[in-house]
């Protein structure tokens, strides 16, 4: 597999991990973006080792950070592309993961920021066995067409996302939102008026919720 340098942080009790939240950052980012969201979310999980790879590859829109997929092209067809391309990455970081610590997938959530996102809510419901859930930062749902397979694992999903991103426009959370729930997938969440393509206290607050509750 492609090793992808990983950040780490936890579990804060001191003790074997008994869940991993697995962090994935945003185009042009890197590992140690989303690892600092750890400390906020310690408390709430004290057992969970939290993990945050760089994405595979450079990226081709920056001089800096990395990508989970290329961006040069916005054409549906051409994202879904890159991500079934990546896919395969993903999928075989989680599986050494899980056997690194001895977890099973239902001890093992992703958690996205943008980039991140999409390629969170596409890679977890098509693998074999069902993690923990997915939290979703400023993100969009890639491939949503294709949820309908006998094969779709459905776990919970919480989607966050400002009102004001003028990266990911906020219609990108309600056609995610719309799409998700119609496949039949427990959608929780919320948009906050005037953020931009970020996460607030709001939202870092609900994401420690939501976890909390999934494991």
């Amino acid at each position: 597999m492609t090793k992808l340098q990983t950040y780490r942080a936890g579990p804060k009790s001191g003790g074997a991990p008994k869940q991993i939240i697995l962090l994935l950052h945003g185009l042009g980012s890197n590992g140690q973006d989303l690892i600092s969201l750890a400390p906020y979310w310690a408390d709430a999980l004290p057992d969970a080792i939290f993990l945050s790879p760089d994405a595979p590859f450079p990226c081709d829109m920056a001089p800096v950070g990395y990508q989970w997929f290329s961006l040069q092209s916005r054409d549906p067809q051409d994202l879904l592309r890159e991500v079934k391309g990546t896919e395969p990455i993903l999928n075989s970081y989680i599986d050494v993961l899980l056997n690194e610590f001895s977890l099973s997938s239902e001890n093992l959530a992703l958690v996205g920021f943008s980039q991140g996102t999409m390629m969170s809510l596409y890679c977890a419901p098509r693998r074999e066995d069902r993690l923990a859930g997915v939290l979703g930062y400023s993100g969009g749902l890639i491939g949503g067409e294709e949820l309908s397979g006998p094969n779709i694992q459905k776990m919970p999903i919480c989607l966050i996302h400002g009102e004001a991103d003028e990266v990911v426009p906020v219609e990108a959370y309600h056609a995610a939102k719309q799409t998700l729930e119609q496949h039949g997938f427990p959608v929780s969440g919320h948009t906050t008026p005037g953020l931009p393509h970020s996460i607030d206290e709001k939202g870092i607050e609900a994401g420690a919720d939501f976890l909390s509750k999934i494991f």
